[in-house]
């Protein structure tokens, strides 16, 4: 209903960036999507594994910290790719600017709420993992040996 509504709205193009701002975002998008594909484990991130030990009367057990792969470079690659993704869309109107704008902030709450909840069920762990990784942007590369 809010994609309807907001494609019904009168719109006003604006100049989108170019092709070569773009592109490169949205490659980087692919890699954080990817990347995150490959170290989450999907059953966990659905709540279908939580779902089924739950009615099979076990408990939830906490996974562990998991630092590998694109997660050794940053903490929220979907979080991340998603903001890339936002913004290296074509055709930008005045409505898909505040539409994008308000995605953004909705994804960075997100990883927020997010951060405070790992902190809480991870403790030190997670702290020290907040101290060496980058939140979004992956501006230390080869700071560290991947787990």
């Amino acid at each position: 209903p809010l994609l309807g509504y907001t494609a019904s709205l009168p719109q006003q193009p604006l100049p989108a960036p170019p092709l070569w701002v773009r592109g490169p975002l949205l490659l980087y998008a692919l890699i954080m999507f990817v990347g995150g594909l490959r170290v989450y484990d999907l059953q966990t991130f659905l709540g279908l594994r939580q779902w089924r030990r739950y009615r099979q009367g076990e408990s939830s057990e906490l996974p562990p910290l998991n630092t590998s792969g694109i997660l050794g470079y940053v903490r929220h690659p979907w979080y991340s790719g998603g903001i890339a993704l936002l913004w290296g869309l074509p055709a930008l109107t005045n409505v898909t600017l505040i539409t994008r704008l308000i995605l953004t902030v909705y994804l960075v709450i997100g990883a927020l709420l997010e951060e405070r909840k790992m902190r809480a069920l991870l403790g030190e762990p997670y702290l020290e993992y907040c101290r060496v990784t980058p939140m979004f942007l992956p501006w230390r590369l080869g700071w560290r040996d991947q787990a």
